[in-house]
Order: C-alpha cells, then structure tokens, then sequence
C-alpha cells in the first residue's frame, strides 16, 4: 500500500481533463477541498458533477491534469484509496438475490473495511429485524438507498463523495442524512456533495462551487468567519472567477455505467 502524503488538502485538482471516448466530462477543472471541509456541488444537468466524483473516486481516469486525492494519485494508488474513500453513487447499486444484510456485509469488505461497525450502521439507518432478511429486490428506493447509506456508514471513511444522496429518501431520512454529513465532518471527514437541493445541502456545508460545461465557473461561500451558516452564500465577485477560457464542448452524459466490482466497492 502507498503511504498517505500528509497534505492539508483532501483534493487537489489542476485543470484536470476526462473524457467519454472524444467527449469531455471534464474540460479543464481547478478545485481544492481542505482536509475536513464540506463542499456543495452544483449546476446543471450534464454539467460534469457526478463526472468530477467519480472521478475523486478512482472510476473515471484523467486524459490531463493533475489529480490528488487524500495525497495520493487516484490511479496509481487506487487500490490504497478504496479503504479511505465512499463513494454514493446517484444510483444505489446493490445486488438484487443478496438480503439487505449480505449487501452491506459484502460491499464493506469489498473495500477493505471492518465488518464490525454494520450492525450499529444498520441499527441508525432503521434497517433491522425482518428487514435485514429481506431480498433487495423487494425494497423500495427508499430502503435501497437506506442500505447504501448504512455501508457508508459503517465503512467510516476519510473522504465522502455523495450523489445525489437525498434522491428516494422521505422526509424523516432527509433528516438523518443530514445528521450523518454533520457528525461525519465534525469527525474529521471531507464531504463533497453534488446536488440539486441546495437548499438541503447549504446547511450543511462550507461553500458551494459551481460546475458548467465541464468547468468551474462559480464559488459562493456558505458560513460568515465564525463557522456559522450564513442565510444565503456569498457570491465570488466576477473579477475572482478561475478563467474559464473558450466554451467547452457540452458532455455526452454526466454518468455512465460502473462495472459491478466496483459499484460493490465503492457504492457506499
């Protein structure tokens, strides 16, 4: 295993370029997230966020740039990273003839993480009981994304990339979700999370950056010096914007499929 480069930064990204085939996902990305920091990801449909998590996560290989993650190159040491980062993918890929228990217990030591913690992650996530006998091709999305969420969990990792975590989930597990994030970056966590709920997400993080078209194009921050959240971010003048040069071609898509090994590693 590689050793870790003690680095402030959970991720450090340096016009980082990938690409579908010809396409860009990525057309140039400047990003730094500090150790401990929560970070909102917006923008539209297509924009490049869930290209810029997987990315983050080893599942997408960059064409150009330079890529740090926890101090390590996510291709290089990507075997190393897959114990210190969970990735939520938008989708939560489980396998449908596994109980809800030999998910979590597979895609945990899949990762390379204890099996120790799944019955407390089960237990928070309200997955218990008859429940956990259950099929995964009986639940409903909710459930399914109360089981992704309970590997997360129980893996404990240094580094949360979250997909549209709140897709599927009712009102009550919103709240949760929201609670884990918190107790996850007051443990020391980074957690970046693309989202279209803003309005769920502010509260819970730093700052916000804005991707379009493959490239950041915005960054608002989101708690006044003391650390508290503010009513509403901050926008980055225009004159402090990182260029953005010519328009980059439109992505092909945001996501694409990830091969069943991985999802059982990194699907969190």
């Amino acid at each position: 295993m590689a050793p870790a480069v003690p680095s402030p930064l959970a991720l450090s990204l340096h016009d980082a370029v990938a690409l579908s085939g010809r396409f860009p996902l990525l057309a140039g990305v400047d990003l730094e997230v500090a150790t401990g920091e929560t970070v909102l990801v917006e923008g539209p449909n297509g924009a490049g966020k869930t290209s810029l998590l997987r990315l983050c996560a080893g599942l997408v290989t960059p064409a150009s740039g330079r890529v740090s993650v926890l101090g390590l190159d996510p291709v290089r040491h990507r075997t190393a990273l897959r114990r210190r980062v969970g990735f939520l993918a938008h989708a939560s890929h489980l396998y449908d003839d596994l109980t809800v228990r030999e998910n979590v217990k597979f895609a945990v030591r899949a990762a390379g993480g204890s099996i120790d913690r799944i019955p407390a992650a089960c237990d928070r996530l309200g997955l218990a009981g008859r429940l956990l006998r259950t099929s995964a091709a009986k639940l409903s999305a909710g459930q399914r994304r109360r089981v992704a969420l309970a590997v997360l969990v129980a893996r404990s990792p240094e580094l949360w990339l979250l997909d549209e975590p709140h897709a599927g989930l009712d009102a009550e597990a919103r709240v949760l979700l929201g609670q884990l994030v918190t107790e996850a970056s007051t443990g020391g966590a980074t957690v970046v999370i693309a989202s279209h709920e803003a309005n769920l997400v502010e509260p819970l993080a730093d700052r916000a950056v804005t991707i379009t078209g493959g490239r950041m194009t915005g960054e608002r921050t989101l708690r006044d010096p003391a650390g508290e959240p503010m009513p509403t971010g901050d926008p980055v003048p225009a004159g402090e914007l990182m260029p953005t040069g010519d328009p980059a071609p439109a992505p092909l898509s945001d996501a694409d499929p990830t091969p069943d090994v991985e999802r059982a590693i990194h699907v969190a």
